[in-house]
C-alpha cells in the first residue's frame, strides 16, 4: 500500500464523513485524542465501484488490516536491525547529493552487460509467493539481453543494504548519433519549451519516455514479476504493434526500488524506511535512484505498482491536489489512462464470487477524500514535478503480505500473486496502449509544463471546460499558488547559517532546480542582499519544483477533515536557512547573477588561536562528535558553541573540509567540558538516520532488547520515542532503567517519551495530546539553552504540548500564540479541543535536570535538518 497511516475516508463522492469516537492514550490527556482505524476503502471492507454501488469483499482478498500508525520502532524486523548497523558515514552521504546522469557520454542502445550473478539466498521472502527472488534477477537480466537488440540494462544504484538497482530500458535500437538526437530534443523540451512546441522533429521523432517503477515497498512484490514478463514479451514480439511502439518510445523500468524489502519481506529498506516517503528529502540511496532517472529520462507517463487494495486501486486521488502541480494537464492525462487500465483489469475477467477480485476503482471519480496527492513524498507526486504529465499509483489486490504471509497456505498465496502478477501486467500494457495512441499529445503536455515555467505563465485551475472528459470536476479539486518571482538565500550576516544555505541550495540543484548566485551586492524588491547569495529564479522548466521544496505551503484544515500522509514540509523554514520570497512583478535583469553547479564551500578554520563551532546545524554536530570521538577536549561557552583548543586546529581542518563547517577564532575561556555521548535509542528509523548523521554514538533499544537484559554501562542518556513501554517491562528491565535515569538523563517525544517520563517521574508537567492526525509545519517560540539558535518553525506530528509545570521544569520552547499553523493539517475535534488554537501559547519543549520532553517532531524521517541540533543539545547537555 502507498500509506502505512491509516487515515479516515469517505466511501464515494457523494459519501458522508467517517469520524470515530476519542480513545485513552496512557500517559496523556485523554479527551483530544482519535484512534487511527483502518480505511474502509484499503480494508475492503466496503469498495466504491464505478457506479458508486457498495460491495462487500470477501474477508480472504482484504488489504493489511492493521497498517503501522507511522514509521514504527528502529528496531522492528529486519531492516530496523540492518539500520542498527548502518554507519555515520552512510547517513553523512544523505545531506545531499550531486546532479549525476547515469550514463557518462551519450552511448547508443542497447546498452548491454553481462551482470554478475548474486549469490542464492534461500531466505528470501518473494521464494514462499512463487515470485522471482532477489538473485534470481540478474541471470534473467541476462537472459533477456540474448533475446535480440531491445533491452538494455543499466545499474542505477545499489540499495541501502548494498543491492544493486537495475534500470532496465526497452526501445528500438539507436546508434550513438540517434541517442545523441533524442537527448537534444529531451533537453530542448526542457530548456526551450518554446521552440520544441515549433520543432517538427521532436513532434515526429522524439520517443516517449515511460517508466515503470516497481516494489519500492519491498513487501509488495509482483510489480517485479509483471515487469520481467512484459519486458520478455517486448524482446520477441514481431508483430507491427510493438514495432512502433518501441520506434516511437522508451520504456523505462526499475526492476525493484527495494531490493533490501523485497528479500526481507519488510515495506522498509535496510535503514528501515519507507522510500515512498522520502522523495523531498531524498535520504535515501534508493531514493535518489529514483530522482535521477526522472531527471535523466523525463518520462511524460509513469506507473508506480504497489499493493494491496482490493478492488485494484488506480490513481488520479481525491482532494487536495498538490498547489504546485499543473493540475489541469496532469489530470486530464492521469484520468485518460487511468480508464484504459481500469478496463483492462476488470477485463482479465477475475469477479468477486470465483477469484475474490472486486472491480477497480478511480479514487477522483469514486472516493470523496482520503487518497490525496498534495505532498510530494510519493513518487507519481514526486515525477510531476519532472514533466511527467500522466502519473499513477496503482494498488494491485490480492493480499498476501504481513499477516497474510505467515498465515495462509502456500498454494493460496501463490494463487494471490498470481493473480497480482495479473493486473499489473494489465495496468502495464494499458499504459503502453495510452503512451503509443496519444503520444503526441503526450509531448505536447510535457512542453506545456515547462513552458508555464519559463515564462512564470499562470497556472489553469481544473473545470469541465479546461479539463473536458473528466467527470466529477469541482470547486474541491481547484488548487493553485502564487509563485513567487524568485527566492533568494541570502549570504554574508544575514544568513541563519552559511552550512545550512549551501546544504539547501546542493539539495535544489540534485532536484534539477536552477540556482544562480549574485557576484555583486544587489537591492532587490527593497531589500540589500550580500555578494555571494542565492537566487532562485521561478521563471524556469521546473518551477513547481522549486516551489514546493522552498515555500511556506498551505494551512489545508479546513479543505478536507483528513489527509493521507503529511501536509506540510517546507524546506525554507525547516532546513535551517534564511530563505526569502521576492513577490510580485520584480526584475532580475539588473542582479549580477551566475548559475551555479554546487554550493560554494563554506568550510574554514581560523589560522590562529583556538578556534569556536557554531551547534546550530546538523553538520557542526557531526563535526563536533568527530573531534571528540578522536579525544579532542572540546569546552561548551555560555552561549551553547563549542571552543576547541588551538593544538587541535589539524583535526579542525579536516573536520571543516568533510562537514563543511566554520571554525572561527575565539578569545572565550573555560565553559563545561563536552564529551562523546553514547545514545541508548528507542526511536524511530528516521530518528536513527539523523542521529548517526550527527555522528552521535547510537545503540538501539527496545522493550524486548531492555526485558531480555541491556548493559546500561555502555550508554550516557536514553533517547525514547518509538517502541519503549514502561508498563511492558519486567521487574528486571524496570530496575535497571530506573537506576540508569537516577544519575543520566532522558530524552523524550511525543506519546512513548511523556509516558516514559510519567512512569519515571523526572519531569511533573501534564502532557495533552493534539489531533493524532495533525501534522505540519509550526510557529515556535524559542526560549532556552536547548533551543538556543533554532528556526522560529518547527515540525508536528500529533502533536502534544506541557501544562501544569511543575518546580524546576523550564519552558525551552512554546507553540506561538493564536493559530501557530503555518502550513499543514491541524483540526480540533468535534468538542473543539485538541486544535491548534489550544496548542497556542503552550509549551512544546520542557526541560529538568534529567530530563528534556520534546512535543514536536525535530527529527522527522529525517527532515528537519534545521531542528536536528535541539535534540544534539539536549543529548549532550543532560546528566552523563
Amino acid at each position: 500500500m502507498r500509506d502505512g497511516n491509516a487515515l479516515l475516508l469517505r466511501e464515494s463522492r457523494t459519501g458522508t464523513p467517517r469520524r470515530t469516537d476519542p480513545v485513552p492514550i496512557a500517559g496523556i490527556t485523554q479527551e483530544v485524542r482519535r484512534v487511527r482505524l483502518p480505511r474502509p476503502v484499503l480494508t475492503a471492507t466496503v469498495i466504491a465501484t464505478a457506479t458508486g454501488s457498495l460491495l462487500l469483499a470477501p474477508h480472504s482478498a482484504t488489504a493489511d488490516r492493521n497498517p503501522p500508525v507511522r514509521e514504527g520502532s528502529a528496531q522492528d524486523g529486519a531492516a530496523g536491525n540492518s539500520a542498527a548497523r548502518n554507519s555515520a558515514s552512510a547517513a553523512l552521504n544523505a545531506l545531499a547529493t550531486p546532479v549525476t546522469g547515469l550514463s557518462g557520454a551519450p552511448a547508443g542502445y542497447p546498452r548491454e552487460q553481462v551482470l554478475t550473478p548474486d549469490p542464492v539466498n534461500p531466505a528470501d521472502k518473494s521464494i514462499k509467493l512463487g515470485l522471482t527472488p532477489y538473485h534470481a534477477i540478474a541471470p534473467k537480466l541476462n537472459s533477456l539481453q540474448e533475446l535480440g537488440n531491445r533491452v538494455s540494462v543499466e545499474v542505477a544504484g545499489e540499495s541501502a543494504g548494498g543491492h544493486r538497482l537495475y534500470l532496465v530500458t526497452v526501445t528500438a535500437p539507436e546508434s550513438t548519433r540517434e541517442t545523441r538526437a533524442q537527448e537534444r530534443m529531451r533537453e530542448l523540451i526542457e530548456n526551450a519549451p518554446q521552440s520544441a512546441a515549433k520543432d517538427p522533429a521532436v513532434k515526429k521523432t522524439y520517443k516517449t519516455p515511460v517508466f515503470f517503477n516497481n516494489n519500492i515497498h519491498g513487501n509488495e512484490w509482483e510489480g517485479t514479476d509483471a515487469a520481467l514478463g512484459l519486458i520478455e514479451q517486448l524482446a520477441t514480439a514481431k508483430d507491427g504493434k510493438t514495432a512502433d511502439l518501441l520506434a516511437h518510445s522508451r520504456l523505462y523500468f526499475n526492476i525493484t526500488a527495494n531490493p533490501d524489502g523485497r528479500i526481507a519481506g519488510t515495506r522498509a529498506n535496510a535503514n528501515g524506511f519507507d522510500l515512498n516517503r522520502d522523495f523531498v528529502t531524498a535520504s535515501q540511496p534508493e531514493a535518489r535512484a529514483i530522482r535521477q532517472i526522472g531527471i535523466d529520462k523525463q518520462p511524460v507517463v509513469m506507473v508506480d505498482l504497489h499493493g494491496y487494495v482490493n478492488g485494484t486501486l488506480i490513481e488520479p486521488t481525491t482532494p487536495p491536489h498538490g498547489e504546485n502541480y499543473e493540475y489541469d494537464l496532469f489530470l486530464k492525462n492521469t484520468y485518460a489512462n487511468a480508464l484504459g487500465m481500469e478496463a483492462a483489469v476488470n477485463g482479465l475477467g477475475y469477479t468477486p464470487a470465483a477469484d475474490g477480485v472486486e472491480p477497480a476503482q478511480i479514487p477522483f471519480r469514486d472516493q470523496e477524500e482520503g487518497w490525496d496527492d498534495w505532498p510530494p513524498i510519493f513518487t507519481p507526486q514526486y515525477a510531476a514535478f519532472h514533466g511527467t504529465v500522466a502519473a499513477h499509483t496503482v494498488e494491485i489486490p490480492m493480499q498476501v503480505n504481513n499477516a497474510a504471509y505467515e498465515s495462509l497456505p502456500v498454494v493460496e498465496l501463490k494463487r494471490r500473486s498470481a493473480i497480482n502478477v495479473a493486473v499489473a501486467g494489465a495496468a502495464m500494457r494499458a499504459t503502453l496502449d495510452f503512451a503509443q495512441a496519444q503520444r503526441t499529445s503526450l509531448i505536447a503536455d510535457q512542453i506545456e509544463v515547462f513552458r508555464r515555467g519559463v515564462t512564470g505563465a499562470a497556472q489553469v485551475p481544473v473545470s469541465a471546460e479546461t479539463v473536458p472528459g473528466v467527470p466529477g470536476i469541482g470547486p474541491e479539486d481547484v488548487y493553485t499558488t502564487e509563485f513567487p518571482r524568485a527566492y533568494v538565500i541570502p549570504g554574508g550576516a544575514t544568513q541563519r547559517s552559511a552550512t545550512a544555505a549551501a546544504r539547501l541550495v546542493d539539495h535544489l540543484l540534485a532536484n534539477d532546480v536552477r540556482v544562480t548566485r549574485a557576484t555583486a551586492g544587489f537591492r532587490l524588491a527593497g531589500r540589500s542582499y550580500a555578494k555571494g547569495s542565492y537566487v532562485v529564479d521561478l521563471r524556469q522548466p521546473k518551477r513547481g519544483m522549486a516551489n514546493v521544496l522552498l515555500a511556506d505551503g498551505t494551512d489545508i484544515s479546513d479543505k478536507v477533515s483528513v489527509m493521507y500522509d503529511i501536509s506540510g514540509w517546507s524546506l525554507g523554514r525547516l532546513w535551517g536557512a534564511t530563505v526569502t520570497p521576492v513577490r510580485g512583478g520584480t526584475s532580475l535583469a539588473a542582479v549580477p547573477l551566475r548559475t551555479v553547479g554546487a554550493a560554494t564551500d563554506v568550510g574554514y578554520v581560523a589560522p590562529r588561536g583556538d578556534l569556536r563551532l557554531r551547534l546550530d546545524d546538523p553538520q557542526e554536530i557531526a563535526a563536533l562528535n568527530s573531534l571528540l570521538k578522536q579525544g579532542v577536549s572540546v569546552q561548551q561557552a555560555a552561549d551553547g558553541s563549542a571552543i576547541v583548543p588551538a593544538s587541535a586546529r589539524v583535526k579542525a581542518v579536516v573536520a571543516a573540509r568533510r562537514y563543511d563547517v566554520a571554525f572561527d577564532a575565539t578569545k572565550v575561556t573555560g565553559g563545561t567540558p563536552l564529551r562523546l555521548t553514547r545514545v541508548a535509542a528507542a526511536v524511530t528509523p528516521g530518528e536513527l538516520f539523523a542521529l548517526r548523521e550527527m555522528n552521535f554514538d547510537v545503540v538501539p533499544v527496545s522493550t524486548a532488547i531492555l526485558n531480555a537484559g541491556f548493559n546500561w554501562s555502555g550508554a550516557d542518556v536514553l533517547f525514547a520515542s518509538s517502541g519503549l513501554s514502561h508498563t511492558d517491562l519486567n521487574a528486571s528491565a524496570r530496575a535497571a532503567l530506573g537506576a540508569f535515569l537516577d544519575t543520566h538523563g532522558l530524552v523524550g517525544r511525543g506519546a512513548t517519551g511523556a509516558a516514559l517520563n510519567a512512569a519515571t517521574g523526572l519531569l511533573a508537567v501534564r502532557p495533552v495530546a493534539g489531533d493524532g492526525d495533525a501534522n505540519g509545519v509550526v510557529r515556535v517560540v524559542n526560549s532556552g539553552a536547548v533551543t538556543a539558535g533554532a528556526p522560529d518553525h518547527s515540525f508536528v506530528y500529533a502533536p502534544l504540548w506541557f501544562t501544569d509545570l511543575g518546580p524546576g521544569v523550564r519552558v525551552e520552547q512554546s507553540y506561538a500564540t493564536g493559530d501557530p499553523l503555518v502550513s499543514g493539517h491541524w483540526r480540533a475535534l468535534a468538542d473543539g479541543t485538541a486544535g491548534p488554537a489550544a496548542a497556542g501559547g503552550q509549551a512544546s519543549v520542557v526541560s529538568g535536570p534529567h530530563a528534556v520532553l520534546f512535543g514536536t517532531e525535530p527529527l522527522f524521517r529525517d527532515h528537519p535538518k534545521g531542528e536536528f541540533p535541539q535534540v544534539a543539545r539536549a543529548l549532550l547537555t543532560l546528566p552523563q
